[in-house]
């Protein structure tokens, strides 16, 4: 456990985020191999299934995983109090009221999946690959939200290094699965999504195991699950706007998704590709953000708030830098780097829409780095309501590039909308950060004075 109240801020942030980019970064090597595997394997029309699955997953799967990262907020606060009683019950918190949201999702989502996927314009080719995939997803979505939520704990207490162990293995596990499943037992996208899940299985018990032997606060008794109302409330009061808030922006990427669908099989290869890369930039920056909001939650807990304040303005600093970074590498390369998930008959394509996807979002990363910095600090203060305003601009803002201009210029309106999007949410975290900026600093002199 890493205790994140004292030392240089930077460095405490650093420390934490690199074992989370290089996590994020094995997930998504992952997902490059799981595409190529896919994309030279089952063809142009297995890879937009799997592409089209996307945003119906985020949008379910997120609502459990934004939930289960809310209520580990209350944990940190309560680590930084110093108060290991509270950081007990609200593990047991965490746990119940965990399995009864994932008891509800997993039955709504699969009850309701091909009326989801027909309103969403699912092109006939590739509608029964996106069906096979998911139903596998949503059926054990339980094991998902287990990962998320005993992950989430762990980080929770400063450590960020064992959750990424954990899935390290699991990233291994799950290539040598994909292969195993397509290849040999000639599974399709059944055995891409059976892969996933089975990984996901291993990485969550071993968290589980190293709770039980290390991490004692983690382990729960009878007398924490005597909940508190006061504690439950507070959990969900987090919990929920953080699981609506996932959501929404899911819905904004369903837009998307749809938009894509009346272009055409081609168009929706070609983004999921180039978004495969995208994501690189996404979790490296959404890294040093999920840092943001255990650094802040501890140290609001402690009354550290001058650490706060500190910790925001560096880490803005850093995450703007390499955003930038990452703006002209892709802003030149992004099309070469997406034909790669081609065979010889799709390569010209997918660096075609690869290249023009870049072009378009690319020169935009910075906005997005600002975006996720104030989110998560404005989450680890335990400030929910304005995240989720933040998340309907996003999901108004997508909806009108994605329907209104997307007859108008094609495939350049579901791109454009995601630097609107980043847009509209920062416009909306900008104040409300301010206005918390200042009320840090009242509270940090007035701790001076007593």
């Amino acid at each position: 456990m890493k205790d994140m109240t004292s030392g240089t801020p930077i460095k405490q942030i650093l420390l934490f985020s690199i074992p989370l980019i290089i996590g994020n970064i094995f997930q998504l090597f992952y997902n490059m191999v799981d595409t190529f595997i896919v994309g030279r394997t089952l063809g142009v029309n297995a890879l937009a299934g799997i592409g089209a699955a996307g945003s119906v997953m985020f949008f379910v799967v997120g609502f459990s995983q934004g939930f289960t990262a809310g209520m580990a907020i209350p944990t940190a606060q309560a680590y930084g109090a110093r108060d290991y009683e509270k950081v007990s019950r609200s593990v047991a918190i965490n746990g119940v009221l965990s399995t009864l949201v994932v008891i509800v999702m997993t039955a709504l989502s699969m009850f309701f999946l091909w009326d989801i996927l027909y309103l969403m314009n699912t092109p006939a080719e590739i509608i029964q690959y996106t069906y096979d995939y998911l139903i596998i997803i949503f059926g054990f979505m339980a094991i998902t939200i287990l990962f998320n939520m005993l992950s989430n704990l762990m980080r929770a207490l400063g450590d960020s290094r064992t959750p990424v162990i954990a899935l390290v293995i699991a990233v291994v596990i799950n290539i040598i699965l994909d292969y195993i499943f397509i290849l040999v037992f000639d599974m399709g996208v059944a055995g891409v999504a059976t892969a996933t899940m089975v990984s996901q299985l291993i990485a969550s018990l071993i968290c589980l195991f190293y709770i039980q032997k290390k991490v004692y606060l983690l382990k729960v008794k009878a007398r924490h699950f005597k909940m508190r109302k006061d504690e439950v409330i507070q959990h969900c009061r987090i919990g929920f706007p953080m699981a609506f808030q996932s959501s929404i922006i899911a819905i904004g990427s369903m837009s998307v998704t749809i938009a894509l669908n009346t272009l055409g099989a081609e168009a929706v290869a070609g983004y999921s590709a180039a978004q495969k890369i995208d994501q690189i930039v996404v979790f490296v920056l959404m890294s040093f953000g999920v840092s943001m909001a255990t650094y802040v939650g501890q140290n609001f807990g402690a009354k550290k708030y001058d650490r706060i304040l500190r910790g925001v303005k560096q880490v803005l600093v850093l995450s703007i830098s390499v955003s930038i970074l990452f703006s002209v590498v892709l802003f030149l390369f992004g099309g070469e780097l997406t034909s790669v998930f081609g065979d010889s008959s799709s390569k010209q394509v997918l660096r075609s829409y690869g290249q023009y996807y870049f072009q378009l979002t690319g020169p935009f990363y910075w906005i997005l780095a600002i975006l996720f910095i104030l989110r998560y600090t404005l989450q680890g203060l335990g400030d929910s309501f304005i995240p989720t305003v933040a998340g309907v601009m996003e999901l108004t803002m997508r909806i009108i590039a994605a329907f209104g201009l997307s007859g108008l210029i094609g495939f350049a309106g579901p791109v454009i909308s995601n630097p609107m999007a980043w847009l509209g949410a920062v416009l909306t975290l900008v104040p409300a950060y301010y206005k918390r900026n200042k009320k840090l600093v009242e509270l940090q002199q007035q701790k001076a004075t007593q």
